[in-house]
């Protein structure tokens, strides 16, 4: 497209078309040209009785197009008098819609089409004259033919507003325009800026006015002529549309009566103006909205207010403090605010009311030119509201504390205008390098940052002295700038400039009194500098030694360190030597010979070399892009040596191999460093190399992302500090070959973040195209998303680890950041993401783009289903990216700007239906321009308010229920609001401008209200509190982490009077702040709950709005209660309350009475610790469903069915499996049941008394007592059971443990057993096995995750966690023990590790492992660490120690034996050694690979045979002696789905999330076949009705909509069938086996042959409602009435039934019968229940169904009758259910873990709680005496007796 900068400052209409030559206009009646004696010009005349007939049309033909993108179009014309005339403008919009617009003083109102806008023009009249009076006092122009005395008119219209305001489009271009009779017309002009005719050119230069700012005169040639002396008002007319005076869209375009001053117009002159407007129909709706919004209420009558004193309105000086910090904290500015003195002690002063004072403060002095904030005035503005003064004035505080409120803590990037500049300190413990426009020193160990800020450009440069204590820096830009600092002490010591556009190059002599840099002069030119700073660090000044101006290119420039004036440099085809000398500086060329044509890249010495060295022996080495490295005498300037670095010729797996001195492409090299005994290089493909001096190999190397741009040796040549073009930092260490990343950045702006306050990590989106997610403590990145389209904005979800990206192309995802898949991705959008929100309660999300649409997501649901998408919503651009959408923190209301920029809406969260809308443009009926929204915020304590910046620099307060103005906050900044946030507890403001950060006092109670900060080189993109309130977050150029230090606590300084201080803290009461508890984002504040101020007595007041009234102006003379209590600030009630958890606030009468120990004890309760990175501890699974307390178990003996076998093994556990090789017990835990298997015959016995997941298992010695261990519920403590092995029999229960219990374990003589608690309760327990009492307890310093008792010692045990190993003994005293504890810290050879397991070898040995992989040795007797050694890569989670042979397993999957018996000789050492310098040799035996990580294991006393237990679910009996495995017990490791029979009985088949199939053996219960899919989850299967093995097959439906069809003889998949383009929900064969009915989530059903695989029909009739259930039966329909062989049914997610007659033989299927359910609307917080449906096996004419509806029953439906023939009433919703074939029993399963039987025709029922979780699925098999019942992965089979 061609440019439209021609168009630029305006285009002459007439002049454009030439329009004298008709050839691109055209003229049609009589059109003519004369010169017109006020104008003294030609003009045209166009006449005629119809003006349709006389017009001047441009362009001339239909089809073309003027293409005039300005906003606002110029007619300069006069209406003739007595007639009429009509103007057409043809405009087109976004989409290429044409739109007339039209204006006429024929037209006698207001109309408008969605194509055409027809508006009235009233013409004026001349001034003084009869009917300029009759105007004025009609208060409006002549409707009808102009007037005898109409003058010429210069009209504006603003076509980019008529068309946004009235038809919510956007204008695009100015078409065609068509001029018809009756007028004079002298031009027309288009522009886009808004010119002021009455202005002359000589009048503006003395005001200062420009035409290209948009205040200036018109254009000369367009321009009314004016006589000396005489006013241009007085002889013409200058009308706009829209008018300047009010924003109210009107219906008629005429004259304004707006004078001069008339922006002081009074309110009550508006009043009048505004009431003789006459609107028409189409605008009233509008202009009542805007009425109800800004028209006051009227005053109270008969009400005196008692006035004693009148406060002083001042003007407060808004002079700035030079006060600015380059230290560790930001740079931060003293901010001006406002003074408010209307805002009485009583309330604050953003209370709504009636009257008001506006007090405007405006700057006195500036700051100077070098800060851009520095003279801009702020005004507060309160709304009109009446003034309540008290007797006295309170004192205000001054400014806003404390000050600073900031401080910057931590940034996240490298780089900006270079990523080649990073330094060692002298020490080589730190690292400095540029971020934008500061400098950042990190130290490597401990990460913690230093900034020197001070530059307001990205710095380029940077250089060190040889003992680092000076640093010199330069910044970008055109006038660069250069600063000295002390290192050490952070603060600048010398600034200075260069008449340079940039410096690329600094370098410091070793003393540190010379400086050289080297940048571009004005003319292009290389110019390089000298400096003498030999005086700087006392205070004197910089002066210049030299300077040189040369066309030779130089890319680096460095100072030698042996010699202050001696420089070398190198560049393009050129290396030269400096030297500084009597004032001037020459240089002397390398003679490259062949090489000259070279680029090259960096020059270095050596580093290290000491000063004293004779020059001969300097060697200079370079570095160029093609590879070569030069070697170079420095005292010959002779080329010594060449070297080329070549890639490598043979690639090895482990190995690459670099050759020299051949041909082909050399390695790029990008930069060198050299120590005295290696030479390192960092080059374009990505490399750190190496190498000798002679470059004869490469030594060491490390691969990074990106090229390598910089490399630096640090002083002791032991670290190699490298830097990439990707924004990466680290450093390699030789010695260990180990490398640390510092730091990673991203490489373009970052445009939006989002932060997880609970796992503390950051999303960031950026214009590299990457989303990066960062944990905020380390600032390590864990994770990077690169997608095809540029990321736009990102949201994690507030409670689950899901973040959601939106993309430049429309496009929404929604990953799962554990697992880093993604869920979910969404196309709808048209344009770029522009907002993107998580409600506060995490059910919903929303979207919005660039185009204005706006989408609705269920995000309950995994795959977050489009709920609504609303068209046009949103004001169009992108300017409002990345928070668009503001979300209340009740989740009920969501606000944005649309569907035009001067309109806020607030919609309702839950269906977008629109609530409210508030135009900000009529806010301000003063201001002269239209004022737009650009942001939108809801304070988190208050959902009524609503903040809203706009672009006139305001914020607005608005209330969300009236829409009115509340408070305004004008000249927030200088530039634009870019972003706003508020604290949690509503006491601050933050607001980002340019590269500016403001925080603000929110109620502005202080003179000077605000604080600013800047650092960005940037514009500020977005900035937020951290949800824990102790920081802040801002990105722009790069990630900026600052400390928040207005605590909570500081509140209770203030220095308000008790009686203000009180009231305010009442009015937060909408979102009272927790400071013990929890904030409404569920973060844990860190100090505990303090009140801020007495709060008032609110006991006497009976309403909330008695309430309100009472809070804002108590009388003067009330007795307000002054005791302090425990509550929180702002504890009053609230209409409208917030859906979080608060801690309950009790007011207690005498406070000093509170036991301080129970406060202590709440607030360690709030914190809730975190668990363990480690998988060794349990985490109990995910369990949302609660046991039906009202179930009752039946008595033993009378049992209906009978738990036959558990099939399955809980991986979940942590050794929960148990055996006895001597004895021959073999248990192990299956959700709640502890299964005792004999496993010589195959049977079972369960021991059930445990009601959720069991964690862990321990068997005595002698086998005879088992105990278990399972979490409590709901707070309640963990329940130990004591099982009695011969008679399965439960001797005891014990509870101790709030949390999970991690470990259960045995003494040797089985007088004691240990139980420990998990991460939330770490606390040891010493119990009695004699009589199962607790003898003591000890509470750990950090989590237990192992527990052992000595084998020998029965008074010794250990146990292991995050502390280290605790070595406990035994003191008994009588009946009590008393257990000493001496804890022993991990070695620190082995870094940051967690202690997982242990065992004891022998009397004096303990084994431990560590979640590294490593074991350790321990000498029981000395508490010492003797050595250790590396048994696995991964985490080791099971120990085990028989004799001399070890047995390890780990995460890895791996099972290790060891030979340990070399371990006897071991002696204890000085410190702890690793195994190779020990000289003690551990032998690894044997090894084997299982299908999971290793969670239990039992072996015998020798370790040749035992059994390990996996994650998988699988039990594995391991011999070693032939190292085999045999699988003992299989499960499922994922969620099942559904279980079934064959129909001869003899397997059955399961299908589970993970994607497998698996066939089993009846009654011997094992594995026989396993089908696997990956990437795809099975939900349905079933079994062909063929009874023969041969014949058998089974049918299963996965997640992506495919049918696999599997033979059981053969063990293969037969047959793939893809019927569905979703989930298959149901899959069943029909009777006879020759079709397959499948359902999908759609509601469809697909009939597919089961020979072919053709899918037949599809059946449409449950589209849009998932199909829950299905049934085929062998009936014949004839007494139906219908002709069929088989009967089949589908049950709906909708409540509905079809019941089918078909025959299949014959390609016949007819609908029998539609049964619909009723049902009131579900509230609940899952989905409701599903609708099954089955027929009755007995009788196929009765229909069963139960579902969600007005009762919880199951209902017996009468196809033959037509009607329910009876009702079971259930106690609750059914999850599952399943007939009996043999019996009329009928299996209920329900999501409260309840499995009930039922006897059909007596209501007689059991009830069976055998489940740890909801029901899934159960089904009786086809003869009726087994059952299954399945939840999550537990597979019960109950054998059926009956009731």
């Amino acid at each position: 497209m061609a440019s439209k900068g021609w168009q630029h400052p305006y285009v002459n209409i007439f002049k454009h078309v030439k329009v004298e030559d008709w050839k691109r206009s055209a003229k049609e009646g009589d059109v003519s040209t004369y010169k017109d004696k006020r104008l003294k010009c030609s003009v045209f005349r166009i006449r005629g009785p119809v003006p349709a007939n006389s017009f001047i049309r441009v362009p001339k033909g239909g089809g073309q197009s003027l293409g005039l993108v300005g906003r606002y179009f110029y007619l300069l014309f006069r209406p003739a008098a007595g007639k009429h005339f009509v103007v057409q403008l043809d405009v087109s919009v976004e989409d290429g819609q044409v739109v007339r617009i039209s204006f006429s003083n024929m037209f006698k109102e207001f109309k408008f089409t969605a194509t055409s806008l027809q508006f009235p023009f009233l013409c004026g009249a001349a001034k003084d004259s009869v009917y300029e009076n009759t105007a004025k006092s009609a208060r409006r122009g002549f409707v009808g033919p102009a007037p005898a005395s109409v003058r010429w008119t210069c009209l504006m219209l603003d076509l980019q507003y008529i068309v946004s305001v009235y038809l919510n489009r956007c204008y695009s271009q100015l078409k065609s325009i068509k001029l018809c009779a009756n007028m004079a017309v002298k031009n027309m002009f288009t522009s886009n800026l808004l010119l002021n005719p009455g202005v002359s050119f000589s009048e503006a230069k003395m005001m200062g006015l420009a035409s290209s700012q948009g205040t200036g005169p018109i254009p000369r040639d367009m321009s009314f002529p004016v006589p000396e002396g005489g006013s241009w008002h007085d002889l013409y007319d200058h009308i706009r549309f829209p008018s300047e005076g009010t924003k109210l869209p009107f219906h008629s375009i005429q004259k304004g009566h707006l004078q001069p001053g008339a922006n002081c117009v009074s309110n009550q002159r508006i009043g009048e103006e505004s009431s003789g407007v006459s609107l028409s129909q189409p605008v009233k709706d509008r202009v009542s909205l805007i009425q109800q919004i800004t028209s006051p209420n009227s005053l109270l009558r008969n009400r005196t207010p008692t006035v004693t004193d009148v406060p002083d309105l001042g003007v407060v000086s808004t002079r700035l403090n030079d006060d600015w910090l380059f230290r560790d904290g930001g740079q931060h500015q003293k901010e001006p605010a406002c003074s408010s003195s209307q805002s009485s002690p009583n309330g604050p002063p953003w209370d709504t009311g009636y009257g008001g004072v506006h007090v405007h403060i405006h700057a006195e002095d500036g700051f100077g030119k070098r800060e851009e904030e520095s003279q801009e005035e702020f005004v507060c503005t309160p709304a009109p509201h009446d003034v309540h003064l008290s007797l006295s004035e309170e004192p205000r505080q001054k400014k806003l504390l404390p000050d600073p409120i900031l401080r910057l803590s931590r940034i996240i990037g490298f780089g900006g205008a270079t990523t080649k500049c990073a330094l060692w300190s002298s020490l080589g413990d730190a690292v400095v390098y540029p971020c934008h426009a500061i400098i950042v020193s990190m130290n490597i160990s401990s990460n913690q940052q230093r900034f020197f800020i001070g530059h307001t450009d990205k710095v380029s440069a940077l250089a060190f002295n040889g003992n680092t204590t000076l640093l010199a820096s330069a910044q970008t830009g055109n006038h660069s700038v250069v600063r000295v600092w002390n290192y050490h002490k952070g603060n600048c010591l010398a600034m200075f400039r260069i008449h340079a556009h940039s410096l690329s190059s600094l370098s410091f002599s070793y003393g540190g009194g010379v400086l050289c840099g080297v940048g571009k002069d004005g003319h292009n030119k290389t110019m390089v500098v000298v400096w003498n700073t030999a005086n700087v660090g006392k205070g004197g000044e910089v002066t210049i030694l030299a300077k040189a101006h040369t066309d030779v290119d130089i890319i680096t420039m460095k100072v030698a360190f042996f010699d202050d004036t001696r420089m070398v440099s190198c560049g393009r085809g050129n290396i030269r030597l400096w030297r500084v000398r009597n004032g001037t500086l020459r240089s002397c060329p390398v003679d490259l010979g062949e090489y000259h044509s070279l680029d090259f890249t960096d020059v270095t010495f050596e580093e290290g070399n000491s000063s004293n060295q004779h020059l001969e022996e300097r060697t200079l080495f370079a570095s160029s892009r093609s590879g070569f490295i030069f070697e170079i005498d420095y005292s010959r300037v002779v080329i010594r040596n060449v070297r080329r670095l070549l890639p490598a010729q043979q690639q090895h797996a482990n190995r690459r191999e670099k050759l020299t001195f051949n041909t082909g492409r050399g390695i790029a090299i990008n930069s060198i460093s050299v120590s005295s005994s290696f030479c390192f290089t960092g080059s374009e493909d990505g490399f750190l190399r190496l190498w000798p001096h002679d470059f004869s190999t490469v030594f060491l190397e490390a691969e990074h992302e990106g090229p390598v741009s910089l490399v630096s040796v640090s002083p002791d040549g032991l670290q190699v500090l490298a830097a990439t073009s990707a924004g990466s930092l680290g450093f390699l260490d030789v010695s260990s070959r180990g490398y640390n990343t510092l730091m990673r950045s991203h490489t373009d702006a970052v445009l939006g973040f989002s932060v997880d306050g609970i796992r503390r990590h950051l999303a960031t989106a950026s214009s590299d195209g990457t989303v990066r997610i960062w944990n905020m403590d380390s600032l390590h990145q864990l994770y990077d998303f690169v997608s095809e389209d540029d990321p736009s904005s990102v949201a994690f979800h507030p409670r689950e680890q899901l973040l959601s990206c939106g993309f430049s192309s429309g496009i929404v995802r929604v990953l799962d950041v554990s697992s880093a898949k993604m869920l979910a991705e969404h196309k709808h959008h048209r344009g770029d993401v522009v907002g993107l929100a998580f409600s506060p309660d995490g059910e919903f999300m929303y979207s919005a783009d660039s185009q204005g649409s706006l989408a609705l997501y269920n995000a309950s649901e995994d795959d977050h289903k489009v709920v609504r998408v609303v068209c046009n919503a949103l004001a169009r651009g992108t300017e409002r990216a990345p928070d668009a959408l503001a979300v209340s923190s009740d989740s009920r209301c969501l606000a944005f700007v649309g569907p035009s920029e001067h309109v806020v809406t607030v919609a309702d969260s839950r269906s977008l239906e629109e609530l409210l809308h508030v135009d900000v443009s009529i806010l301000d009926v003063h201001s002269p321009s239209l004022d737009s929204a650009l942001r939108v915020c809801f304070p988190p304590a208050s959902t009524e308010h609503l903040l809203v910046a706009t672009s006139a620099n305001k914020i607005l307060r608005v209330s969300t229920k009236t829409g009115r103005l509340l408070r305004e906050v004008s000249k927030v900044h200088k530039h634009q609001c870019s972003s706003l946030a508020v604290s949690e507890d509503s006491r601050f403001l933050l607001t980002a401008g340019h590269n500016v950060l403001k925080v603000w006092d929110y109620d502005m109670q202080v003179h000077i209200s605000s604080q600013m900060f800047i650092g960005h080189s940037q514009p500020i993109r977005q900035v937020s509190f951290t949800p824990d309130q102790l920081g802040v977050v801002s990105v722009g150029d790069a990630i900026f982490l600052w400390d928040f230090l207005a605590h909570p606590v500081d509140s209770l300084t203030d220095s308000r009077s008790p009686l203000r201080s009180g009231s305010i803290s009442a009015l937060r009461s909408v979102q009272p702040d927790v400071s013990g508890g929890q904030l409404s984002n569920g973060m844990p504040r860190l100090t505990a709950p303090l009140p801020s101020s007495p709060p008032p007595r609110l006991d006497a007041i009976g309403t909330l709005g008695r309430v309100e009234q009472a809070l804002r102006s108590p009388s003067v003379g009330d007795d307000t209660s002054t005791s302090r209590t425990a509550s929180v600030p702002g504890s009053g009630s609230s209409s409208d309350p917030r859906p979080a958890s608060f801690l309950q606030v009790t007011e207690l009468a005498n406070p000093s009475s509170v036991n301080t120990s129970h406060m202590d004890a709440a607030e360690m309760k709030g914190k809730k610790p975190a668990r363990p990175d480690c998988y060794r501890h349990f985490a109990p699974r995910f369990n949302a469903s609660t046991l039906d307390q009202a179930a009752v178990a039946p008595p033993p003996g009378e049992e209906g069915i009978k738990l036959k076998a558990v099939i399955g093994y809980s991986g979940n556990g942590r050794g929960n499996m148990v055996w006895s090789a001597d004895q021959g017990l073999f248990a192990y835990s299956c959700g709640c049941v502890v299964v005792v298997e004999f496993l010589h015959t195959g049977s079972q016995r369960h021991l059930q008394g445990h009601s959720e997941e069991i964690s862990c298992l321990a068997v005595t010695n002698d086998a005879k007592i088992v105990a278990s261990a399972a979490g409590g519920r709901n707070g309640s403590r963990s329940l130990i059971c004591i099982w009695d092995i011969q008679n399965a029999t439960c001797r005891d229960t014990v509870s101790h443990h709030r949390g999970a219990v991690q470990s259960l374990a045995f003494s040797r003589d089985d007088r004691f057993f240990l139980s420990a608690g998990d991460f939330s309760d770490p606390e040891v327990a010493l119990w009695s096995t004699k009589t199962f009492k607790l003898l003591s307890s000890v509470r750990m310093s950090g989590p237990i995750h192992d527990t052992a008792f000595s084998p020998s010692r029965a008074s010794q045990l250990a146990c292991v966690g995050s502390h280290g190993v605790s070595f406990c003994l035994m003191h008994p005293h009588g009946l009590d023990v008393d257990l000493k504890v001496e804890q022993v810290k991990t070695p620190v050879e082995l870094g940051d590790v967690e202690l997982t397991a242990l065992c004891y070898h022998m009397d004096s040995f303990l084994f431990t492992a560590t979640n590294r992989g490593h074991v350790g040795v321990w000498d029981v007797n000395t508490r010492r660490c003797l050595m250790t050694w590396e048994a696995d890569e991964g985490e080791i989670g099971v120990l085990l120690c028989r004799g001399n042979r070890l047995l390890t397993g780990s995460n890895t999957r791996w099972l290790r034996l060891w030979e340990v018996d070399a371990l006897r000789g071991i002696r204890p050492q000085e410190k702890n050694c690793h195994v190779e310098d020990s000289g003690t040799t551990v032998v690894l035996g044997q090894e084997m690979m299982l299908d999971g990580t290793a969670v239990s294991a039992a072996f015998d006393n020798s370790m040749d045979m035992g059994i390990v237990g996996t994650t998988a679910g699988t039990l594995w009996c391991i011999n070693w002696c032939d190292n085999s495995s045999i699988r003992l017990v299989s499960g499922h490791k994922t969620e099942v789905n559904d279980a079934v029979f064959s129909e001869d009985e003899g397997h059955f088949a399961t299908c589970s999330e993970d994607g497998s199939v698996r066939v089993w053996s009846v009654p011997s219960n094992e594995l026989v076949v396993q089908f696997q899919v990956l990437s795809r989850a099975c939900g349905c299967v079933c079994w062909s009705p063929s009874s023969s093995k041969e014949r058998a097959r089974v049918a299963a439906g996965y997640s992506d909509g495919t049918l696999r069809i599997f033979r059981l003889s053969s063990s293969e998949m037969e047959m793939k069938l893809q019927p569905h383009q979703v989930a298959v929900t149901a899959v069943q064969y029909s009777a006879a086996g020759d079709v397959i009915l499948s359902a999908g989530k759609n509601g469809l059903v697909a009939v597919s042959s089961a020979v072919h695989g053709a899918t037949i029909r599809v059946i449409k009739d449950h589209k849009g409602a998932a199909i829950t259930s299905m049934q085929c039966v062998k009936e014949q329909c004839q007494n139906l009435g219908l002709q069929g062989n088989e009967m089949w049914l589908a049950a709906s997610a909708d409540r509905r039934v079809s019941v089918w007659a078909a025959d299949w033989s014959k390609d016949k299927c007819d609908l029998l019968d539609w049964l619909t359910f009723p049902a009131p609307a579900y509230f609940g917080d899952d989905g409701p229940p599903p609708s099954l449906a089955a027929f009755w096996p007995a009788d196929p004419d009765l229909v069963v169904y139960t579902g969600y509806g007005v009762e919880k029953e199951l209902c017996f439906y009468s196809l033959a009758r037509k009607q329910i023939m009876k009702k079971i009433a259930l106690p609750d919703w059914a999850a599952c259910f399943s007939l009996s074939r043999k019996s009329p029993l009928i299996a209920v399963g329900s999501k409260e873990r309840v499995l009930k039987v039922i006897e059909a025709t007596s209501g007689r029922f059991q009830d069976f709680l055998q489940h740890s979780d909801s029901l899934r699925a159960c089904h009786f098999s086809p003869s009726g005496t087994l059952l299954f019942t399945v939840a999550f992965n537990e597979i019960l089979l109950w054998e059926v007796q009956g009731l």
